[in-house]
Parts: C-alpha cells; structure tokens; sequence
C-alpha cells in the first residue's frame, strides 16, 4: 500500500533521510524479548518478581525521561537498569547494572529483523545517485551496533544520532545537522519514518518531503505532521520510485 497525501509535486529526491527504530526494523518485538531475558535474569540473581521488576523499570524509565528530557541519554538503558535496581531498593549495583544492559541489547539485537525490502529499497536508491543519510535518537554507540548488526553499516552516507546533535527530534539539530552534511537543498530531500511528530513534523519544518511508514499501532499523521506520502512496505515505495523516477 502507497498513497500520494499531497496535492503539490513530488520531485525525484537528491538524498533520503531515514529514520531508525520502527522505519528500518519493528522495535516492540525486540524491545519485548530483551525486556523478558533482563526481567528473568533480575528474578534469578535477585529473586524479585518478573512482573515487580518489569514495574519498577517503567516508573525508572519515565523518571530519567523526566529529568533528562529529549535528550540522547534520556533512552539509556544503562541509566534505565541502574535506576530500577535502585527503586527496588538494592542501592547501585554497578556490575549487575553493566550485566543487565548488555543483556537487553544483545537479546534485542538477536530479535530484531529488518522489514522486507528495505535493503533492496536503499540499493536502489544508491544505483541511482541519490544520497541516503540517518536521523536517530540515542546514543551513537548503541545505534552504530544496530547498523552493523543489520549490515547497513556500508548503506548510509551520513548518520547523525541525538547525541551528535544534542537534541532527539522533532528539535530542529537532528534535521539541521544531516542537511550540513549532505549539502543538499531541503525541498530535494524526503524523510521516511514511522513517527508522526518526530519525523514528519521534525522534517516539514524544514520543507523536506515527509514520508511515513505505517504498519500496526502507528498512526497517520495529521495537520503539520501529516505526510506527503504514505506507505506499508518497502516493495510499494520501491514500486513507485521506479515507475515515477527512472526511466
């Protein structure tokens, strides 16, 4: 499925930013598997309660969310476990903190799988001269792994994290700082993710073509985060940039 949400015309792209976390690859899926392997671990060494721990982690997420605002470590996961322990009142526990951690990312990574096509949709692009850049929230560190991990590590020209920038989107530096590196008027540029605000709304800001990927539990945006385009898989998007922009 593709739809065109715009009446203004939609011209061959000179670059394509992508988005990360639920544009290349489903997050929740993921995300759910590490937090059972971190919950089940927490529940043998310290005998808490998977369900106890799975709480106390969600009020410790929101918690340095709050504190720290939209910011690269307000994600840490790092500072996420360190917290929980804490609220559990365990104190710090500094080696349990690391182990937990490296716990949830390396079960993420082993349940995380691109969506269909999205490789493919990216080679065409480059076999076409058409730069490709990504804006991602979060540490660089952590990111940069996901992208070796899929082996997208080679596929980017540029990458610019929330943590380069010092602001997650939809705050202009994101988006500001993958235009100073791309050198590429923002009109020529689309943005594809998932998130309405902090993609489309991030991009529109700038004028750059905004181009939304949905698939389940996310939402089309509306007003200054509704998309120019819209799509569900990778095949459809390849499909029309085919038809409509190589001859």
């Amino acid at each position: 499925m593709l739809k065109i949400l715009t009446e203004k015309k939609i011209s061959k792209p000179k670059a394509i930013i992508f988005d990360t976390d639920n544009t290349l690859y489903l997050y929740e899926a993921a995300h759910s598997a590490a937090i059972n392997a971190v919950s089940e671990k927490a529940e043998n060494i310290l005998g808490i309660n998977k369900k106890e721990f799975e709480n106390a982690y969600e009020v410790s997420r929101k918690d340095i969310k709050a504190k720290l605002g939209a910011t690269a470590s307000s994600h840490s996961r790092l500072l996420y476990f360190q917290r929980t322990i804490e609220h559990l009142g365990l104190r710090t526990r500094i080696l349990l903190t690391l182990d937990l951690e490296q716990t949830y990312w390396r079960t993420f990574l082993a349940n995380a799988q691109l969506f269909s096509h999205v490789k493919e949709f990216i080679l065409l692009l480059k076999s076409n001269g058409i730069a490709t850049a990504n804006i991602t929230d979060l540490t660089a560190q952590i990111q940069f792994r996901k992208m070796v991990y899929f082996g997208l590590d080679e596929y980017f020209d540029y990458v610019v994290t929330s943590e380069e920038a010092g602001h997650d989107k939809p705050d202009p530096k994101p988006f500001q700082l993958a235009l100073d590196k791309l050198k590429i008027e923002p009109s020529k540029i689309w943005m594809i993710g998932d998130s309405p605000k902090e993609d489309m709304e991030g991009a529109g800001f700038f004028g750059i073509i905004k181009v939304q990927k949905i698939h389940q539990n996310v939402s089309i945006g509306k007003d200054s985060s509704k998309p120019d385009i819209v799509f569900k898989e990778y095949s459809s998007l390849s499909n029309y940039f085919k038809k409509t922009f190589i001859n």
